[in-house]
This record gives C-alpha cells, sequence and structure tokens, in this order.
C-alpha cells in the first residue's frame, strides 16, 4: 500500500441542479432542507463583463471556486489552482465540430477561444490576478480524482495550500449522446498540508483496481452523482456534510482509486 496524502480542507464550494452553494448542498445532504430550482451559477469572481461572455463551464467553475477561496480566507492572487474537466466545454465542442464540417469559413473567434480545455482557469487567473501555477486536468471518466490527486500532491509536495475545482457540463448533439453526460455540476476544496483553522482531515491513499461507484439511496444525489463524471465528487461532499469519520473510494484513473479516510482535523 502506498502511503498516504494527507491534506486538510480549508475551502469548499459547490454547484448542482438545485443547490447552488455548498451550504445549500450540505442542508440537502443533511435532510435539513430539499433540493430547489436550478439557479445560474453566481461566478462574481468574474468582473461583469467576462460573466455575460462566459460560457457555462467557465462560470461553474468559477462559482464553485470563489465559494472555496472565499471560506478559505485566502486571496484567490496567491493561491495555485488546478482545475479538472473530463470533457471541456461540450456545448462550444459541439458548435466547433459541426461548424467545421459544414462552414469552417465562419468558424467564431470567442467561441474557438473558449473551446480551449484551460479556458476555465485562464479567465480565473487573469480574474483574480492570480501568479501561482494553474493546472488544467483532464482524466475521461476519472477526471475528478485525478484532479484531487494532482492538488493534493501539490499541496504536500509544494508545502502550501492548492485550489482544486472540478466541472462539467451536459452534453448537446451528437458529442453528448456519446458522452452521456446529461447535467452540470462543479465542486472545489482548498486543500492545505497543515490542520490549521480546518476541521476536515484527507488521508489519500492510492490503491490499484476499480470499486466502481455504489448507489446511495437517495434518489436526488444519485441522479446528480451519475450526471457527470465532475459529479463523482457526490459522494465525498456528501460525507464532509455528514461531518463525521468515513472511508470511500474515488477513481483517479482506470485500475487507479483513491482510498480516502475522512476525519476531523485536531
Amino acid at each position: 500500500m502506498s502511503e498516504a496524502l494527507t491534506v486538510w480542507v480549508k475551502g469548499i464550494g459547490l454547484w448542482a441542479p438545485g443547490t447552488p452553494t455548498w451550504h445549500a448542498f450540505r442542508e440537502v445532504a443533511t435532510a435539513e432542507a430539499t433540493p430547489g430550482e436550478a439557479e445560474r451559477p453566481l461566478a462574481d469572481v468574474l468582473p461583469a463583463n467576462e460573466r455575460r461572455r462566459a460560457p457555462e463551464s467557465v462560470l461553474l467553475a468559477a462559482a464553485a471556486a470563489g465559494q472555496a477561496v472565499a471560506m478559505s480566507g485566502h486571496s484567490a492572487a496567491t493561491l495555485p489552482c488546478v482545475f479538472a474537466s473530463a470533457h471541456g466545454d461540450q456545448v462550444i465542442t459541439d458548435y466547433m465540430c459541426a461548424t467545421l464540417a459544414t462552414a469552417p469559413a465562419e468558424l467564431s473567434p470567442t467561441k474557438f477561444h473558449n473551446s480551449v480545455h484551460n479556458a476555465p482557469a485562464g479567465y480565473w487567473t487573469i480574474a483574480t490576478h492570480c501568479h501561482a501555477a494553474s493546472s488544467a486536468v483532464s482524466g475521461g471518466e476519472e477526471s475528478f480524482g485525478a484532479g484531487l490527486l494532482e492538488a493534493a500532491s501539490q499541496a504536500i509536495a509544494d508545502d502550501r495550500d492548492v485550489l482544486l475545482a472540478s466541472y462539467d457540463i451536459a452534453g448537446t448533439g451528437p458529442l453528448g449522446s456519446m458522452t452521456s453526460t446529461t447535467g452540470p455540476f462543479a465542486s472545489a476544496l482548498v486543500l492545505s498540508p497543515r490542520p490549521d483553522g480546518a476541521a476536515i482531515r484527507l488521508d489519500i491513499t492510492p490503491e490499484p483496481g476499480n470499486s466502481g461507484r455504489e448507489p446511495s439511496g437517495d434518489a436526488w444525489m444519485d441522479g446528480v452523482a451519475a450526471s457527470n463524471p465532475s459529479a463523482a465528487a457526490v459522494p465525498l461532499f456528501r460525507a464532509i456534510a455528514a461531518a463525521r469519520p468515513a472511508a470511500l473510494r474515488v477513481a483517479a484513473a482506470r485500475g487507479l482509486d483513491l482510498h480516502i479516510d475522512l476525519g476531523a482535523a485536531p
């Protein structure tokens, strides 16, 4: 067994249809409330002009990341960040494929600009004046776990707090039929190598094999968790909401799981 990567959670953010914030999700997870209507992601860290022209994938990632950084008390300008997504912005990718196949000279430069996988990281670092390292991770269906492993490794290796944001949107057109992503979801964590001021500890151990996803029995939670690859984060965030020790597995690659022991910080 590999040695565990131990990190502490200093900030949490989340957007799901019906729970636009981490606090709203926590209330649903603890049966204190029911999901509401889906709301547009509130990416208020972006300037108004950028919010108007940013695609859905950027708004989702920025909304969750903004919540997590605000909870952590950090300045986003100095916080290294990892943005993870399986498919990036599928709506734009589908548009580009269709346009290139039928009228390539009409391809929108703005949509091309927003199609790159690191577009959310770019919007985020420009808006927050962040000059720290940023990474864009894609690991297929296991993108959330891959991003979590990358962010935890950076936090420990560089001995500094790191922001992780994971997001995916619903697919559309022929591409959507192939990816089978049915809804948007984004989550974010600020991970620290030190327990100062944190309430949750994660001991993350890479282990061979994939255990697969087990339904929780909660229809809304299971529906969100199955809606896209980044929503594989739902069981972890549900465990954090419960605020008690737990153990679970998250896939980080084909043939590699992360065994996560969740506990309280000292």
